[in-house]
Parts: structure tokens; sequence; C-alpha cells
């Protein structure tokens, strides 16, 4: 798009400051008018206005008005490597001027249109630190007029890291609801998150991380059917009725993973962590009921992905594991290491209380139920939490 612009207007200048506003106007207002329907025609349109603007203040120049006032009716700007308008955002707003955590919350805010509160979630924090960090990623861009360039093909290797962080978020987002006004599972972020990450395989398909996070995705999403009630009550792995998973989407995440993995010992690379965790669910869709599953490989994935990603909640599902292979006193143990890490994450007190109820420690169960249903704002998991706080008696 800057291209475009510096050849409408002859000063690359005044280009690119156009699109540096037009990206801070997007920033101020979809998180609250909403994505257009056309993000980047839109960019484009408000770059032209923007430059019209800069060009009447500061150029006065007859021939350039009369170039500016024809922008708005000349012929869309070219579509780079990517031709699909929000894809094409994604990787924009990956820019590389910005950490990657600020640029994954903005673009979970901007372009996927998640609240900050449920951007928090994602990233374990205080939604007031979120709000912060957003407001200051917002001050940069502005401050440092950094521009909104369409990417090169050139440029996709080295954004795909933020771009599927992202994708992922939001499919997980879409998967597990983390407000209390939402549906408990949100279709239209799983199935749009699955759609762009589709494209991205289709634009990289020698990257194995977005290889992984397809499998990722169709392997988790072909377990929706099974896990609400018609009640609305969440249903966990355990107790899904497997005969309604998606067989066709097994068989293409299975297919996936597979593929990865072959690649990885093809080439001597060790697997990436979309890959692990793809992998850890290929093991559970393989297993024909819930106590056949081979806990003994999902421990073994989950030591190569801790090594990777050496994060409290990783960790935390390595417990869980561990507490079927060896028993949940040995889980438990391993899970109250994490308490001060994950204090105010609902997953890790739920963990807790299904653990000591197994042990039959009821009264601490109890409690742990109470601080993970006060944490849980997804209406369909709450719902199971406090049956099973219930039946403790």
């Amino acid at each position: 798009m800057v291209a475009s612009l510096t050849r409408r207007f002859g000063d690359l200048g005044i280009a690119e400051d156009a699109t540096a506003d037009a990206f801070v106007a997007a920033l101020e207002r979809w998180p609250s008018d909403g994505v257009p329907a056309s993000p980047g025609a839109w960019l484009t349109l408000t770059a032209s206005r923007k430059a019209i603007d800069r060009i009447r203040r500061e150029k006065k120049r007859d021939e350039k008005h009369r170039e500016a006032r024809m922008l708005d009716e000349g012929p869309s700007a070219p579509l780079g490597a990517v031709d699909d308008d929000r894809l094409r955002l994604l990787f924009t707003c990956a820019h590389p001027a910005l950490s990657v955590e600020a640029r994954v919350a903005l673009t979970l805010r901007m372009v996927a249109g998640l609240t900050v509160p449920e951007i928090a979630h994602a990233f374990l924090v205080q939604e007031s630190a979120m709000g912060r960090r957003i407001t200051r990623a917002k001050a940069k861009i502005a401050a440092a007029r950094i521009p909104w360039r369409v990417p090169a093909a050139e440029d996709l290797p080295d954004r795909v890291a933020g771009v599927l962080a992202v994708l992922y978020l939001v499919f997980n987002e879409g998967y597990l609801a983390s407000g209390p006004d939402t549906l408990p599972v949100r279709r239209e972020l799983t199935a749009e998150a699955i759609r762009l990450t589709r494209l991205v395989r289709a634009l990289l398909p020698d990257d194995a991380e977005t290889a992984g996070l397809l499998a990722l995705m169709l392997l988790t999403e072909a377990r929706r059917d099974a896990r609400v009630t018609d009640d609305g009550e969440l249903v966990t792995l355990p107790e899904q009725d497997r005969a309604r998973w998606d067989a066709r989407l097994i068989e293409e995440g299975h297919r996936l993973v597979r593929t990865c993995l072959a690649s990885a010992a093809a080439t001597g690379t060790a697997p990436g962590r979309y890959q692990l965790l793809a992998a850890v669910n290929a093991v559970h869709m393989s297993a024909a009921t819930f106590d056949a599953t081979d806990w003994g490989q999902i421990v073994a994935l989950y030591d190569q992905l801790i090594r990777l990603d050496p994060s409290p909640v990783v960790a935390l599902n390595r417990a869980v594991a561990v507490a079927e292979l060896d028993g949940p006193e040995v889980g438990l143990a391993l899970a109250d290491r994490l308490g001060a890490a994950l204090a105010g994450y609902h997953p890790f007190h739920a963990t807790r209380a299904d653990l000591l109820r197994r042990l039959g420690r009821h009264a601490e169960a109890g409690a742990a139920y109470s601080h993970a249903i006060a944490l849980t704002g997804n209406p369909a998991e709450k719902a199971v939490l406090e049956r099973r706080r219930a039946a403790l008696g």
C-alpha cells in the first residue's frame, strides 16, 4: 500500500506518514466500531484522506490538490503476497518494530476483536496491565511513525510466528470462551482461526509450525460436538462420547502430525511447540477410551515441550498427565509447586480440586473448587465445577 500511495503522491514522506496515521486510526476505532468488512480498503481510504490533509496543509500545490482529490476514486491498492484481507492485516500488524507480545495483543484487539479482559486472560495478566501494554504499543506506533506496509513474500517467514500466536489465542478463546456474557464455545472464532491457518499453510507449505498449529486446531475442533451438554454444561475429556467426534477432522489432523514428525526426523530438527501440542492431541484422539490413553507417550511429549516452553501452564498440563500415569498424589505434588505462578489461573485450582477429590481429601477439594469457580467466566465450565463441588457432599 505504501508503494501505491507513493506513486500517487510522488512523496515518500507523505505516503508513509499517511499510512502510519491510518494504522493508528484503526487501532483507536476498530475495537469500538468493529473491524470493517474490507480492512485493507478502509486503511487505504483512510490513508488517502490523511494524505490529502497533509498535502493541503503542507504543499499547497494545485497539481497535488487535483491528484489528491482523485485518489479516493482510484484503483485499489495492490494485494501484495497475501490476498485475504484479514490475513494480510494479521501479517501487517506483526511488525518487527514492536515486541512479540505487543504485536499479538494489538492484533487480538484490533483484528480479532477480542476485549481487553479476554486478551488479559489469554496472557495470564491483570486486565489493567494488559490495557497499559496496548496503550504503550499504540503510543509507540504513533511516535515512531511505524508505517502500515503490505507484506511482501519475503516478509512472511519473519512474521509468521506472531501471526500463528494470534491465531492460536483466537482459537483458544473460541474453544473455551473466557467471558460470562458469551456462548461457552464461540464457533465463529474457531472457524475463522482454522480458515486463516489454512491460508497461512498455503502461503508457507514448508513451515512445520504452521502445519502443527493447523493439526492442533483440527484435532481440538473434532471434539466440539461432544464438549457441551444440551443443558449447557462442559463435558470433560474423560466423559465425552467419542462416537460424536468428527472422524474427518481427526484423520486430517493425524495426517498433518505424521507429516510434521516425519519431516523433523528426516531433517534432524526438533519439533516446535505447536507440533508437540498437536502430537499430544493425536495421542488422545487415537485412544478408543480415556482409560486406554497412552499416558507414557503424553508425558514424554510434555517433557519435550517443557524444554521449549518452560511455562507454568505447560508444567500444569504435564502434572495432569503424570497424575494419570503415576497417580494423583504425584501429580498433586507437581501441581502444588506452581501455586505462586498460577494463583489467578482457574484451571490450576480446578486441577488441584480434581486430584484432591481422587485422594479423598474432600474438604480441601471443595475449597479448591470454590477458588476455580470464583475465577471462571465461562458458564459451561462453571456448571461442571459446581456439580463436582456439590457431589463432594
